[in-house]
């Protein structure tokens, strides 16, 4: 939600209330008091029965509310935030436990270069000779993604600059003119693919599956890749990355 100028009410003292004001100016919010007229409002009242009379006076109001360490009261919660502005990560628990959603910040954070906004700015400045270099948007994406992959001219995890993103459109790159990979898959559970798995349907330009083939893994595919019902042919099946998805025949599925 954008909040650039906008009105936020903020309730509370102490450390909570303080970390809570932090956020809100680095979001450029107006931060007010409860007589005003906001659409949101952050309650940080650490006494629990004054808390509840905070929240319920503001719901009368129609706003909606965010009470610090009380999920059931939230009518919304806020991520831990990773920001390579423009790009931005949040992370949430739905209240369930803000330590773990920091830990994962902290993880992510050691990730991402701390450059990796320069290149979504560069990216964004280039889309019109992006769009010139590939007319065609199957071409274009297939050009992107191959950029992008691990190793890529572009990989995200490693330091760019904009004459990186300009070598490669003077490059002319565009991957793999025509791929194809196995997916044998041996449950239902999308969280059983491997990460090469995940990956290559997050690629994918079409896919060949069997019919027993569960939608819950056709649904971690693009979803603008063609889906069609059968074996991969053996003549050329089209441009880009084409994948054939069967069960594991050796893995026993009851």
């Amino acid at each position: 939600m954008t909040l650039c100028d906008r009105p936020v009410i903020l309730l509370g003292d102490g450390t909570a209330a303080a970390a809570k004001r932090r956020l809100l100016e680095r979001a450029g919010a107006r931060i007010v008091g409860e007589a005003a007229e906001a659409p949101l409002a952050i309650v940080a009242i650490e006494e629990e029965d004054a808390a509840k009379a905070a929240v319920a006076r503001l719901r009368a109001r129609g706003i909606l509310i965010n009470a610090v360490d009380r999920p059931a009261l939230c009518d919304f919660t806020l991520p831990a935030i990773v920001d390579r502005d423009p790009v931005l990560i949040a992370i949430g628990t739905g209240g369930a436990s803000a330590g773990l959603a920091k830990a994962l910040r902290q993880r992510i954070e050691a990730m991402l270069p701390a450059g990796l906004g320069r290149l979504a700015a560069a990216l964004h400045a280039a889309r019109a000779a992006i769009r010139a270099r590939w007319p065609e948007p199957d071409a274009r994406r297939r050009a992107i993604d191959a950029a992008l992959d691990p190793g890529g001219l572009l990989d995200p995890l490693t330091e760019h600059g904009t004459e990186d993103v300009a070598g490669w459109i003077a490059s002319g790159s565009c991957g793999a003119a025509q791929e194809r990979a196995l997916i044998r898959i041996r449950s239902a559970d999308p969280d059983d693919l491997t990460l090469r798995d995940a990956r290559l349907l997050g690629r994918a330009d079409r896919l060949y599956h069997r019919a027993d083939v569960p939608g819950t893994i056709l649904s971690r595919a693009r979803a603008d890749a063609e889906r069609i019902t059968g074996e991969m042919p053996s003549c050329d099946p089209g441009p880009g990355l084409t994948l054939d998805i069967a069960w594991d025949r050796a893995w026993d599925r009851t």
